[in-house]
């Protein structure tokens, strides 16, 4: 059987888990232990109606319970889980780095998402996404590992840098921890030689996004906040799918 049908089977239930990462860990609430229930008439949710994407789809987004409609938050996550798993699956070689490579990119689909929505970036899911990277790399490619582990701490010392840098220049928040923590797993992933483009190209996709805003009419001045996190996480999954 081919390896990558294992991980595209699994990333529906991976999405499932990360929509409710992604709506409870930024206001503290717990993942385990909490059961799931509908938001309009509080009836707890079964199985039958949990099953990834399929539940949504064979429920039509109504609550089996109340009729009410439920939002499509957790299928957008799902399917964008399937579809991580699904670029992976195009470049993978062999299954080891495959499930590393998913883990990445959905690790990284949970911080985009976050800080989208919420200017966060968590160390509960930053910090162990970096510790996997060095981990895949002393397993998978051992004789990278010292190059990665420089990457990781150049990484988040050289954002951290320009952050105390900006701050002290234009006297406000530029870049927070999380973004440099964030650098911090993409030296894990991706190694020294792979950061300069990781910055270049996150800051392509910021300023794209920053010409998208002012032309669809909504204020954008130097004041203006917009979570960089998200382009950062993208970079990084582009730059790992390139190789």
């Amino acid at each position: 059987m081919d390896f990558r049908l294992f991980p595209l089977l699994f990333a529906p239930f991976a999405g499932s888990f990360l929509g409710v990462l992604i709506a409870r860990l930024p206001h503290g609430g717990m993942l385990a232990h909490a059961r799931s229930v509908c938001g309009r008439c509080g009836a707890v949710l079964g199985l039958r109606d949990l099953l990834p994407i399929f539940s949504y789809l064979a429920l039509r987004g109504r609550c089996r319970h109340c009729g009410g409609p439920i939002g499509a938050f957790h299928l957008w996550v799902e399917l964008a889980a399937v579809a991580i798993a699904a670029s992976a699956c195009v470049l993978a070689t062999d299954s080891a780095w495959l499930w590393a490579d998913c883990v990445l990119g959905w690790g990284l689909l949970a911080l985009a998402w976050i800080d989208a929505h919420t200017r966060l970036l968590p160390d509960a899911l930053s910090l162990p996404l970096l510790a996997a990277g060095l981990a895949a790399t002393a397993w998978l490619a051992p004789d990278d590992i010292a190059d990665h582990a420089l990457a990781a701490a150049l990484g988040v010392t050289s954002f951290l840098a320009v952050a105390a840098g900006y701050r002290r220049l234009r006297g406000q928040e530029g870049l927070g921890m999380g973004d440099a923590k964030l650098m911090g797993v993409a030296g894990a992933w991706l190694g020294v030689a792979a950061l300069p483009w990781v910055v270049f190209t996150a800051a392509g996709l910021g300023l794209l996004a920053a010409g998208a805003w002012r032309l669809s009419g909504r204020a954008l001045d130097r004041t203006t906040a917009i979570p960089f996190g998200p382009f950062l996480a993208l970079a990084i999954w582009a730059i790992r799918l390139a190789g």
